[in-house]
């Protein structure tokens, strides 16, 4: 639903927000916009890619299996749970990830993109891109337990790692809402690049921001002040930070490079070119391997950090979105935006295991640490 998120636009969404009769005339006016550029994109990268698929084509991914009604075992505690934000039908959907299988679907915003799991596990936070909130989903019941206002088309919403704050990256107004997650209220609006997309979070309090718009990314401090614009790759989107906050990788989707980033000098170390347009990331918890969903190619692909070489490309669904690896890095899970559906990926065989129904049009994933 929201195809934005896969290739630059260059106007501002502040300055046609402005422009606008009223705000929902803007965002349609947005989408419309975005909606474009996007075809006109895939065109592109169609032309451009055709002669190397009609000689090697890739093999179809595994057919999906039906999601069914099934509850939690009562026997044994469901510790781990994926949840799907489906951008098409205002809805998060739930998975048992150590018995790769639906467990229920729960109603949130209209318009859901982003996903972020608390540290603790006790809750998830969903952006809901057209109704300019994020929905807190509690992970025992499966129940959304409040809604909090934030910014114009929050696209991400992600916590900091001692999980007393959230941070939406406003992609209509080019800031980020801060919500403290006890008295789930927003308690700071830093401004930020044009278009912010996704954060990252480091153990040290800091955050980071892509900023689409401007091909950047804004460096937060503790008490959310700006304090550095790193420049990186046309349209950066995907942003994952390791366990040990010693690297940042951005995913710049409209170039087809990964920007390493160090967050101490706050440079660029390493720019990779890999795929066609990479978009969601993933890291092992080693911090040895990067995932990347390759939007335009329909693959997952698996990098090592070491060289920025990639190591397999692993066929997935349609326009793969989101990215989320298990606690133990035994499993990937990826969002497929055309096919409804999330693959599970074994990343050691490199195959998938099993692909899953979603929602319609399912974009961010999280996966509770525990």
């Amino acid at each position: 639903m929201l195809r934005f998120l896969g290739f630059g636009c260059p106007y501002s969404a502040r300055r046609l927000a402005a422009a606008a009769v009223s705000r929902r005339r803007s965002r349609v006016r947005i989408r419309t916009r975005v909606r474009i550029r996007l075809m006109l994109g895939f065109a592109l990268a169609v032309v451009a890619c055709t002669a190397a698929a009609a000689a090697a084509p890739a093999a179809p991914p595994p057919s999906p299996r039906p999601a069914s009604k099934a509850e939690p075992d009562k026997g044994f505690p469901m510790r781990i749970v994926a949840y799907v934000a489906n951008s098409g039908s205002g809805t998060a959907s739930s998975f048992d990830v150590r018995l790769e299988r639906p467990v229920t679907t729960t109603t949130v915003g209209s318009g859901p993109t982003g996903v972020g799991a608390a540290p603790d596990g006790s809750h998830v936070y969903v952006a809901n891109g057209l109704s300019d909130s994020v929905t807190f989903i509690e992970t025992t019941s499966h129940k959304a337990v409040a809604t909090v206002p934030v910014g114009s088309y929050p696209f991400s919403a992600f916590p900091s790692r001692d999980g007393s704050q959230v941070f939406a990256a406003n992609w209509g107004s080019d800031n980020v809402s801060v919500i403290d997650t006890a008295g789930r209220k927003v308690i700071a609006t830093p401004a930020v690049g044009e278009l912010p997309h996704s954060v990252a979070t480091l153990p040290d309090g800091t955050a980071l921001v892509t900023n689409s718009g401007t091909n950047n990314v804004t460096v937060l401090s503790k008490t959310h002040e700006p304090v550095a614009q790193i420049p990186v790759g046309d349209f950066p989107s995907g942003i994952v930070a390791t366990v040990k906050g010693d690297r940042v990788y951005v995913a710049n989707t409209g170039s087809g490079s990964i920007s390493a980033i160090d967050p101490v000098t706050r440079k660029v170390v390493a720019t990779w070119p890999v795929g066609k347009a990479p978009l969601g990331l993933g890291v092992s918890p080693d911090g040895r391997r990067l995932y990347a969903a390759d939007s335009g190619a329909d693959s997952l692909l698996v990098i090592d950090t070491a060289t920025g070489g990639v190591l397999s490309q692993v066929p997935v669904g349609k326009t793969p979105q989101g990215v989320a690896v298990s606690p133990g890095g035994s499993r990937v899970w990826v969002t497929n935006e055309d096919s409804d559906t999330v693959s599970v990926i074994d990343p050691t065989l490199t195959k998938v295991r099993v692909t899953l129904r979603t929602g319609h049009n399912p974009e961010g994933i999280a996966i509770s640490p525990r």
